[in-house]
């Protein structure tokens, strides 16, 4: 008699309330907002799904959030400072986000021992850090400091997430997602301020790089 043997399959892992809400979210921005604010991706489009990252980007609308959200499948948790819980609908997006309260001078350690537990739990965390919109002429607000220092105590990837224009209804916007990448070179040592200001002055450097490699893109897709 021919031994037979049932293959069997892992248990799928049951999803938490958090990243239920996460997906019924993403199914909303789909089929009803998506038709109303189209948007174009450019350098990297795949899901950053294999492991924590954070996710650094240009602010310009309250509507930035959504296409840090739809770069991975995972749930983000938002660096977001504090006045935004005086609105109703900020307070509700604060508590359902999870989202990770700074202080407008960006020095909150509270903040920061938040982010990185976040981030060895695997979660992804998003940071804006000019730490407000940027409603001006200029390319960049200054850069409150944090993302940068955050990335390399945890040896967690940044992803740049840049945007040529503000999000509009009914119109389409452009967005930048670029490879993953680390502050190797800081690595295996104790960081000084001028460590952490140097690595401030890299990732802005690298932003600004991208935002014009973007433009290019855009340029070369009207041509």
């Amino acid at each position: 008699m021919a031994d037979q043997t049932t293959e069997i399959k892992p248990k799928k892992r049951k999803l938490t309330k958090y990243e239920k809400w996460w997906r019924t979210m993403r199914r909303f921005h789909r089929f009803v907002m998506q038709p109303f604010y189209p948007y174009k991706k450019y350098g990297h489009t795949k899901r950053y799904n294999d492991r924590s990252y954070i996710i650094v980007g240009n602010h310009r609308s309250v509507l930035d959030v959504v296409p840090a959200a739809m770069a991975t499948d995972k749930p983000i948790h938002y660096m977001a400072k504090k006045e935004i819980r005086d609105k109703k609908i900020g307070n509700w997006f604060f508590n359902k986000c999870e989202c990770i309260q700074v202080a407008r001078d960006g020095t909150d350690v509270r903040a920061l021992m938040q982010a990185m537990k976040y981030l060895k739990e695997g979660s992804i965390v998003c940071i804006f850090p000019e730490g407000t919109r940027n409603k001006t002429e200029e390319l960049f607000l200054p850069f409150k400091s944090g993302a940068a220092a955050l990335s390399i105590k945890t040896r967690t990837p940044i992803i740049m997430m840049l945007q040529l224009e503000k999000i509009k209804a009914f119109k389409k916007s452009r967005v930048y997602y670029s490879e993953p990448f680390e502050f190797t070179e800081f690595y295996d040592k104790k960081l000084t301020q001028e460590d952490i200001d140097r690595a401030d002055e890299i990732l802005r450097a690298k932003m600004e790089e991208f935002y014009h490699v973007l433009e290019g893109m855009v340029k070369d897709k009207c041509k």
